[in-house]
C-alpha cells in the first residue's frame, strides 16, 4: 500500500534558486518555528509593533504566515517559496512579511483562522497565509500555496502579483472590503445574542447515538481519512457506556484504541503516537509527535486499561509515558512541545525502515519474524509525494497480523529484534525537537502523568509530573501572572486562557493523586486569575486571550479539536473546584458555560465532545471521596485509582476545601475515607481494600 499526502509539491523549484540569506528580523526570537525562517531571503518580521508601524508608514499590505515548527506543509512551503529568491524579492518589495508561531500565539491564530474559514467557507490548516491591511484586518488568504499553479492550487507567485496589482490600483476598495469583513465577523461572533439552553440526560444519549452511528466500525475512529485520534469523542463514549451500559459505545472505544495502537500512527519501537494518519486505516502517519496528543492518549489508554483489564492497553500507556520522560522532558522538568516529522529534510526518515536496513541489523530468525510482524516489504508502504526526491522503499512499521499469537520463543525473538532496531535507530540523525515549553501543554501532560503514576503503580511518573509542575511555577509564574511560553532561559509576555486552565487541570490532578493542599491552593489562585482575565461574565465561556491592541477580534473557540476548547477545559476544572471548595462563584462559571453551549452540543455533538463530558459530570451524581488523615492515605489513593470512575472527585479534609469536608475526621487516629454525594456521606471506611469494593462500578 502506498499513501500520498494531500498536496503534491512542485519539483521545479531548483536548488540554484534557493540560497540562505543573512539573518532577517526574526533573529533573536525564541520560537523554533521562527528560528527556522531566520535565514530565509524573505525579510520576515515577528508579530509586533515594529512590523505594524512599517506597514502603516509605507502603506503596504501585510503577509501574515502562521505555522509551527513540526508542520509538514510549512516545511514544504518554506522549501518551495520562502527560500526562493524571486518570491522573496516580490514579498520584501511589496509586503510586510510577518511570521507567527501558532503555538506561541493561539489568540492571533484563532482570529485569522476564523477569518479564513468565514471568507472561504472551508476548513483551514497550516501554513495559514493571510493578507492584511496595515491595521491588521484580513482581505484575502489561503493555506499552502505551491510556487506555481499546480494540482488545482493557485501558484504563490501568481497570487502575490495579483494582490500587488489590486492593492496598487484599488487600495481604498481593498481596505473597505477588509473593514466590511471585520464588521461582519464582529456582528456574527461578538454582537449576536447567545441563546441559552439546558442539557439533559436524553441529550447525552442522543449525542452518543450520533457518534456511534457515524463511527467507522471496521477501522475505528471517524471518517475515511485522514484520521485523527479524537480522544474527547472516545472518552465521552466511555463515560456513556459506564452510565448506561451501552455496549456499542464501548465497542467503538475499544476498537479504535486497538486499531490506533496496531497502526503506523503508533511508534511501534519507542512508544508514543504520531499526529494523525493520512489514510483511513491508521497506517501512514504524518510523523510529528505532539505533546498534547501524548497527554490525551495517555489518559484514554489508562481509561481503557481500567475498564477492560487488557494488558495491551496498559503496555501502550506505559510505553507512551516512558517515551515522554525519555525524549520530551527537559532536565529541569518541563516538557517540550513536539518532535518533527522530518529528519535530514525527509519526512519519516528517522521512523521508517527499508528491508535492506533491517537485514543489516537483524539475525536471520529475527529478520523473518520482525518482517512478518511489522508488515515490511521490499517495495515499502510509504512514499512522500510532497518531496521532489522522495526516499524509496520506506516501510512504516505496524502490527500486520493482530490475531497472530506469538509463542514464548517467538516473543523472545521479537523482543530481541526490537531492541536491536531501537539501538540502530539511535544511530540515525533524529528528528528535531521543538524544545519550547508551554504552560498549557505542560498542564495537560502533568494531569495525565500524575494519574498514570497511580493507575500504573509507577511512582516515577507522579514524580515527573510534580517536577514539571515545579518548573512551570518557577519559570512562568511570577506570583500574580502565568505566562505562556518558556525557552532558552526566557519567558514570553503573553497570557493565554489555555495556560491558566490546563495548569489548573494539572494542579488538580496532582492534588487528587497526592492530597497535598498546595496544589489545590495554586489551582484556586489560577482559577481566580482566569476568571478575571478571560471569562465572559455575560454569557459564560472563556476567551482565548486577554484584551490586546494587536487583536482585531477577541474570540472564544467553539470546537474541541486537537485539544479541547478553553471553555470546555475551564468548565470541567471549575466544576471540580466547585465540588472541592464549595464556592458558588466557581459553580456559576460552569452553569453559564454549559448553558451558552447547550445548543451546539445538542445540534453538533461532534464539535464539543469534551464539553459533553462536562455535562455528563454535571448531570451525574456529584460524588466526592474525602480522605481524612495521612497515616495510610497512600493505600486509599491506590485503591481509588484501581477503578474507572471519571466523575469521582478525590480530596482531603485540609486546606481550601469546603467546610463540610473539613469536618470529616480520622477514626481513632487512622485515616478514613468518606464517600459523599452532596452533603450526605456513607459510613467511613478504614480499610483500603473495602474502599475498592465500595467504589466498584454500579449502574
Amino acid at each position: 500500500m502506498t499513501a500520498s499526502n494531500q498536496s503534491p509539491a512542485d519539483p521545479a523549484n531548483a536548488e540554484s534558486n534557493r540560497a540562505p540569506s543573512k539573518p532577517n528580523h526574526l533573529a533573536g526570537e525564541k520560537s523554533p518555528y521562527l528560528i527556522q525562517h531566520v535565514r530565509n531571503p524573505v525579510d520576515w518580521y515577528p508579530w509586533g509593533e515594529e512590523a505594524f508601524a512599517k506597514a502603516r508608514k509605507e502603506n503596504k499590505p501585510i503577509l501574515l504566515s502562521i505555522g509551527y515548527s513540526t508542520c509538514h506543509w510549512c516545511h514544504v512551503m518554506e522549501r518551495e517559496s520562502f527560500e526562493n529568491k524571486e518570491i522573496a524579492e516580490l514579498l520584501s518589495k511589496n509586503f510586510v512579511a510577518i511570521k507567527v508561531d501558532r503555538e506561541e500565539r493561539p489568540d492571533v491564530d484563532k482570529v485569522y483562522m476564523t477569518a479564513y474559514e468565514a471568507m472561504y467557507d472551508e476548513g483551514g490548516g497550516w501554513p495559514l497565509n493571510m493578507f492584511l491591511t496595515p491595521d491588521l484586518k484580513p482581505f484575502a488568504g489561503g493555506t499552502y500555496f505551491p510556487p506555481e499553479d499546480k494540482h488545482g492550487r493557485p501558484g504563490f507567485k501568481r497570487v502575490l502579483n495579483g494582490l500587488v496589482k489590486t492593492w496598487n490600483e484599488k487600495g481604498p476598495e481593498v481596505v473597505k472590503s477588509a473593514n466590511d469583513i471585520h464588521a461582519s465577523m464582529s456582528r456574527t461572533l461578538l454582537e449576536a445574542e447567545v441563546e441559552k439552553g439546558a442539557m439533559g440526560i436524553k441529550d447525552l444519549d442522543l449525542a452518543a447515538a450520533t457518534l456511534i452511528k457515524e463511527a467507522d466500525m471496521k477501522n475505528g475512529g471517524w471518517g475515511q481519512g485522514p484520521k485523527f485520534p479524537q480522544v474527547s469523542h472516545l472518552r465521552f463514549l466511555l463515560r456513556q457506556w459506564q452510565r448506561t451500559g451501552n455496549e456499542d459505545a464501548l465497542k467503538v472505544v475499544v476498537l479504535t484504541c486497538e486499531k490506533m495502537m496496531e497502526g503506523g500512527i503508533h511508534d511501534q519501537l519507542s512508544g508514543g503516537f504520531h499526529r494523525y494518519a493520512v489514510d483511513g486505516v491508521w497506517l501512514v502517519p504524518h510523523f510529528e509527535k505532539m505533546l498534547y496528543d501524548q497527554a490525551q492518549l495517555l489518559d484514554l489508554y489508562l481509561d481503557v486499561w481500567l475498564v477492560t483489564g487488557d494488558r495491551r492497553f496498559r503496555k501502550v500507556a506505559k510505553d507512551l509515558s516512558d517515551y515522554v520522560l525519555r525524549e520530551m522532558q527537559d532536565a529541569q522538568g518541563g516538557f517540550y512541545c513536539a518532535q518533527d516529522a522530518q529528519s535530514e529534510g525527509k519526512e519519516g526518515k528517522f521512523a521508517c525502515w527499508t528491508m535492506a536496513q533491517m537485514k543489516g541489523v537483524l539475525e536471520a530468525d529475527e529478520l523473518k519474524l520482525a518482517v512478518r510482524w511489522f508488515g515490511v516489504t521490499e517495495k515499502g508502504n510509504f512514499l512522500d509525494h510532497s518531496d521532489p526526491a522522495p526516499l524509496p522503499n520506506q516501510n512504516v512499521l505496524y502490527v500486520a497480523d493482530p490475531k497472530w499469537k506469538l509463542t514464548a520463543s517467538e516473543s523472545k525473538t521479537l523482543e530481541s529484534a526490537i531492541n536491536k532496531m531501537k539501538s540502530a535507530r539511535l544511530e540515525r540523525k533524529p528528528a528535531a525537537t521543538d524544545d519550547k515549553i508551554l504552560a498549557d501543554w505542560n498542564g495537560m501532560m502533568i494531569q495525565s502523568l500524575a494519574r498514570a503514576g497511580r493507575v500504573l503503580a509507577e511512582p516515577r511518573y507522579l514524580e515527573a509530573a510534580s517536577k514539571a509542575h515545579a518548573f512551570v511555577k518557577s519559570k512562568l509564574w511570577d506570583g500574580k501572572t502565568l505566562y505562556h511560553r518558556w525557552r532558552d532561559g526566557e519567558r514570553d509576555s503573553t497570557q493565554q486562557a489555555s495556560s491558566y486552565l490546563q495548569m489548573i487541570a494539572g494542579s488538580l490532578s496532582l492534588y487528587q493523586t497526592t492530597l497535598k493542599p498546595e496544589y489545590l491552593e495554586f489551582a484556586v489562585v489560577l482559577a481566580e486569575g482566569a476568571r478575571k482575565l478571560f471569562y465572559d461574565e455575560k454569557d459564560g465561556g472563556f476567551y482565548i486571550g486577554t484584551k490586546r491592541d494587536d487583536l482585531v477580534l477577541r474570540l472564544k473557540d467553539d470546537f474541541d479539536a486537537a485539544v479541547p476548547t478553553a471553555s470546555s477545559v475551564g468548565a470541567m476544572q471549575f466544576l471540580a473546584l466547585a465540588e472541592i471548595t464549595g464556592r458558588k462563584d466557581f459553580r456559576e462559571v460552569v452553569t453559564k458555560t454549559l448553558a451558552s453551549n447547550a445548543q451546539n452540543m445538542q445540534q453538533s455533538p461532534h464539535t464539543l465532545a469534551w464539553m459533553l463530558c462536562v455535562a455528563d459530570s454535571d448531570l451525574g451524581k456529584h460524588a466526592r471521596l474525602v480522605i481524612a488523615g495521612d497515616e495510610n492515605k497512600e493505600d486509599f489513593l491506590t485503591s481509588r485509582y484501581r477503578i474507572y470512575s471519571p466523575r469521582l472527585i478525590v480530596m482531603g479534609n485540609t486546606g481550601a476545601v469546603d467546610d463540610f469536608s473539613r469536618g470529616l475526621k480520622e477514626i481513632e487516629g487512622k485515616s478514613a475515607a468518606y464517600y459523599c454525594e452532596g452533603q450526605t456521606c456513607q459510613p467511613p471506611v478504614g480499610d483500603p481494600a473495602a474502599l475498592t469494593k465500595l467504589l466498584a462500578p454500579r449502574r
